[in-house]
């Protein structure tokens, strides 16, 4: 059998283009946004959460074996509660080094991401020092997650990224 030198370029740049598409096929990034924001006039943090809506799906039934079906007609009523029952469980929020309540205010979703709405009341200005934020949503299933925090208060903003290993951050005004 006699091999034709002409072909084996094209053959050689399948097989190459073959191998390297292999090992770029999609990589998977975790990853949520967070932007906690002074509101002077309501004296509260106002809390925006971004996270991807399938990574959440994942957690939950990973989590509470419960089939959550996330942005879907079929997505049940009490999937509401399981999202805040896991916000409680790890996601805090601190004012002037003291952990606070919030409250888990709703969801919406935009496209492929869920936005978590939360609000820590009864923060006056004029006591205002620092805002602290533990972050862990999704670290307990994803060793690679990130949580992104963006912080905006009194003017002074401050960007941090979390991860499982170092899951707190800080603006001190």
């Amino acid at each position: 059998m006699k091999i034709k030198y002409s072909k084996l370029p094209a053959v050689g740049f399948l097989i190459l283009a073959l191998l390297l598409t292999s090992f770029t096929a999609a990589h998977k990034f975790y990853v949520s946004v967070t932007n906690v924001e002074y509101s002077e006039s309501d004296e509260s943090l106002q809390i925006i959460s971004r996270i991807f809506i399938d990574d959440l799906d994942n957690l939950l039934k990973t989590r509470y074996d419960f089939d959550a079906r996330l942005a879907t007609e079929d997505e049940p009523e009490a999937a509401a509660g399981y999202i805040e029952r896991y916000f409680n469980s790890k996601f805090r929020v601190f004012v002037n080094g003291e952990e606070r309540a919030y409250t888990f205010l709703g969801k919406k979703y935009d496209k492929d991401l869920i936005l978590c709405f939360i609000e820590v009341t009864g923060v006056p200005r004029e006591d205002l020092e620092s805002v602290g934020l533990q972050n862990e949503i999704l670290t307990d299933l994803f060793s690679e997650q990130k949580n992104l925090v963006h912080f905006k208060v009194l003017g002074k903003k401050r960007s941090v990224v979390l991860i499982r290993e170092n899951n707190k951050g800080m603006l001190n005004l």
